[in-house]
């Protein structure tokens, strides 16, 4: 499933692309892939068709598109009587979803599930696609509701303090300017759990996934099972440090690609598993130690039914770790 990093670089790929555009027409492939819309394919069709994407918002691994209207002909109600919009269309990536910018004169994909056609911009590609394999993900039209902190909703080009409404449960992540370190670690000091399984906590912090959590924990040299009550500030300091710096890593990077499903709005993968530390590499040697002259293998652990990798000389498990 893609990671917050894989789904910022298609977020960063869509602004360019979708921003100021109007939807002017709607094809539903496959209503499977709007099943989260409860009033169905019509109602569907009918909140985008003469809507314009006012902007491409990410918070965590959501990403959503709020919907301006654009005078006669635009479903009702797309702004509110300070002209914020309402309503988004939400995309949800799933574990194959991809949103894809191509010309009419490309051929259709296999697994094509929603197409809008776009007005007009020079040199720019008229479609985005929704392309998804395995249909676990899908788009639904949303209502955006106010932050709880009245700060903005996520990561966009023009932040506003709106949020979709199922997003709003969620933390904000280590690449949100709004970020707070304080009420993150206030927060993680009164659980009494794992390091990792609280990084893993959307409603702490959203958007570190499995393999970040691996890799931040690697870089700050901290056990996945090290108790949450018994970290100190500048150890929390350091590992949301080190996951703000090797999620921007992976960025730069296009993301990590395990799977050939995973593409940005271009087609093209990442390449940042080309670059990681701990993920994956079970049996290899720590490149840490390696450099300082110690042998040290990788473990690979069972933990919350996948996989937690870590160094056993660099990154020791607690004495009073119990997760």
């Amino acid at each position: 499933m893609p990671e917050l990093p894989e789904v910022e670089v298609v977020r960063r790929g869509l602004v360019s692309w979708v921003r100021g555009r109007t939807i002017e027409a709607v094809e539903v492939v496959d209503p499977r892939s709007i099943r989260r819309h409860a009033l169905g394919t019509e109602d569907f069709i009918g909140n985008l068709q003469g809507a314009t994407v006012g902007d491409v918002v990410r918070r965590g691994k959501f990403l959503w598109m709020p919907l301006l209207d654009t005078g006669a002909g635009a479903p009702a109600g797309t702004r509110d009587s300070a002209g914020l919009p309402q309503v988004a269309l939400m995309a949800h990536l799933g574990m194959s979803g991809q949103l894809l910018m191509q010309g009419r004169d490309v051929p259709d994909e296999k697994h094509l599930k929603v197409r809008l056609r776009l007005s007009p911009r020079d040199g720019m590609p008229d479609q985005l696609r929704f392309v998804d394999q395995r249909i676990f993900g899908g788009l639904f039209v949303t209502d955006l509701v106010p932050t709880d902190d009245g700060g903005p909703g996520g990561l966009a080009e023009s932040p506003l303090p709106l949020i979709a409404g199922e997003a709003a449960h969620i933390a904000r992540d280590p690449l949100d300017p709004a970020f707070s370190f304080d009420l993150f670690y206030r927060r993680l000091r009164k659980r009494k759990t794992g390091l990792k399984r609280a990084l893993l906590d959307q409603g702490l912090v959203s958007g570190i996934g499995n393999i970040y959590a691996d890799e931040a924990l690697w870089r700050a040299r901290l056990h996945y099972a090290r108790p949450t009550d018994t970290l100190r500030r500048a150890e929390a300091e350091r590992v949301i440090a080190e996951a703000r710096q090797v999620m921007l890593d992976a960025l730069a990077a296009g993301g990590t690609s395990f799977d050939s499903l995973y593409v940005n709005v271009n087609g093209a993968s990442g390449y940042f598993d080309r670059s990681l530390n701990a993920y994956g590499r079970e049996g290899l040697e720590c490149k840490r130690c390696a450099a300082a002259g110690v042998s040290s293998v990788m473990k690979r652990e069972q933990f919350m039914n996948r996989s937690s990798y870590t160094c056993p000389a660099c990154q020791p498990r607690p004495r009073n770790g119990r997760w």
